[in-house]
């Protein structure tokens, strides 16, 4: 289980206290439960395709965890209700949808508590906007839509709960990741837009068959096509999820073939991501990062055993058979399409701005950013990590070996944003053999060190 800081609770409380104030003018006797209790059960059920154990099960998250991904109804409800009214129909689908990690209680009560606040001010800016009565609510004589100008006031309700949204994303991911602010804002709001434009037309369209004469059954209709995208998208993200796990069994192979660098991939992957998002990396490629630092020594697999596992100094041939690994590494994943920028920081991990590393022997801006970030992240954990045969070098005395060899081994920018983020996040380090096995003091340190 992951705590969350307690900044981040004083947060979320805030969010649910402003949801609770939102709702709270709904419990006279002017609220049109029945329309209420109708998009309320449709929206929790339209959740299903994200949630089901049959559909697909969600890719869990950090906190917090993702608010529902089927915003038409609720973007109808801020159409058709008041606004207190329409930031109900959120908050049953939210409390009660599963969760996959702990602590379930404060997700949820994340969840609901941002998208009722979301629709509310999705209803309140439509109805500056005179969205009632361009929907045809009967105001100066108009009985239907008023096309185009409904679309202003349908717009205006897109626009303010995907701006709302973002704004709680962001906050979220300060106080609970301790992100910086110019990290967690960036690029919120421009992969937002579009999305949430096409669930602005879709309430819209139900908004209008609601009140047209065939009634709220019509208006399920269009949701139909929405389900079954979020279908086809659950599945991408099982198709996704078999991909992490040919990763992790990549992964899991090294280290039983190399015990002496055991959990050294995933820590090295661990660092990569501080390291990219101190740098303000978007966040399709910190994860994508992520991959490559954990991937990065999986050539070790078309290296003999006898060589990783050398008692001694190794002999120039031999050592010269350890640096074929990045070849090897970039030969195994160059198949999988979603790694992207990944493969390249497998094969140039060990190249060195001076020009004198291998395999290319690539120097300067030549060496791609992702292996100028591997090979940071890699240096630092080899030199941390304490080994059956040496014991690991303190976090400070570490990043001053790097300090040391920015600008010839290393990438300036990217050692300085490690010890950045160091100094936020710290460190735990690991032992990655059994220190009570033994073994040779001879054994020299692995090649990545």
């Amino acid at each position: 289980m992951r705590a969350i800081p307690g900044v981040a609770r004083a947060y979320i409380l805030g969010v649910a206290l402003c949801a609770a104030a939102c709702v709270h003018p709904a419990l006279d006797g002017s609220t049109p439960w029945r329309a209420v209790a109708l998009l309320a059960t449709v929206y929790a059920f339209c959740e299903l395709p994200a949630r089901s154990r049959l559909l697909g099960r969600p890719v869990s998250g950090t906190v917090p965890v993702t608010a529902g991904s089927f915003f038409p109804v609720l973007l109808a409800a801020a159409l058709l209700l008041p606004p207190a009214a329409a930031a109900l129909v959120a908050v049953p689908g939210a409390l009660c949808g599963p969760v996959e990690r702990r602590p379930r209680t404060a997700r949820r009560v994340w969840r609901a508590a941002q998208l009722a606040v979301a629709t509310w001010a999705a209803a309140r800016a439509q109805v500056v906007f005179g969205g009632p009565v361009a929907l045809g609510g009967g105001g100066y004589g108009l009985t239907v839509p008023d096309f185009p100008y409904v679309l202003l006031p349908a717009g205006a309700a897109a626009l303010t709960f995907c701006l709302v949204l973002c704004a709680l994303d962001g906050g979220i991911l300060v106080t609970a990741e301790r992100l910086p602010a110019r990290t967690a804002w960036r690029g919120l709001l421009s992969r937002s837009l579009a999305p949430h434009a096409a669930h602005g037309l879709a309430g819209l369209m139900m908004a209008v068959l609601w009140r047209s004469p065939y009634g709220p059954l019509s208006a399920l209709l269009v949701l139909l096509p929405m389900y079954i995208s979020s279908w086809v998208f659950a599945q991408y993200h099982r198709e996704r999820a078999a991909h992490q796990a040919t990763i992790r069994a990549l992964v899991q192979a090294v280290d039983i073939k190399d015990t002496y660098t055991r959990g050294h991939s995933e820590r090295v992957g661990h660092a990569s991501v501080l390291i990219a998002r101190e740098m303000g990396m978007e966040r399709e490629r910190v994860e994508t990062l992520r991959f490559a630092g954990i991937l990065h020594d999986v050539g070790k697999l078309g290296v003999p055993t006898r060589v990783l596992r050398k008692d001694g100094p190794l002999t120039p041939e031999e050592r010269r058979v350890i640096e074929l690994h990045p070849e090897y590494g970039h030969e195994m994943v160059r198949g999988i399409g979603f790694l992207g920028e990944a493969r390249s920081a497998i094969l140039h991990h060990h190249e060195r701005l001076d020009g004198s590393g291998y395999p290319y022997g690539l120097a300067g801006d030549r060496i791609p950013e992702f292996a100028r970030v591997v090979a940071v992240a890699d240096a630092f954990d080899a030199m941390t990590s304490t080994r059956s045969y040496r014991r690991g070098r303190p976090v400070p005395d570490a990043v001053a070996e790097l300090e040391r060899c920015a600008g010839t081994q290393f990438d300036p920018e990217m050692v300085r944003a490690l010890a950045r983020a160091l100094d936020r996040h710290g460190w735990r380090t690991a032992v990655t053999a059994d220190e009570a096995r033994a073994t040779p003091q001879g054994r020299p340190p692995a090649p990545e060190a």
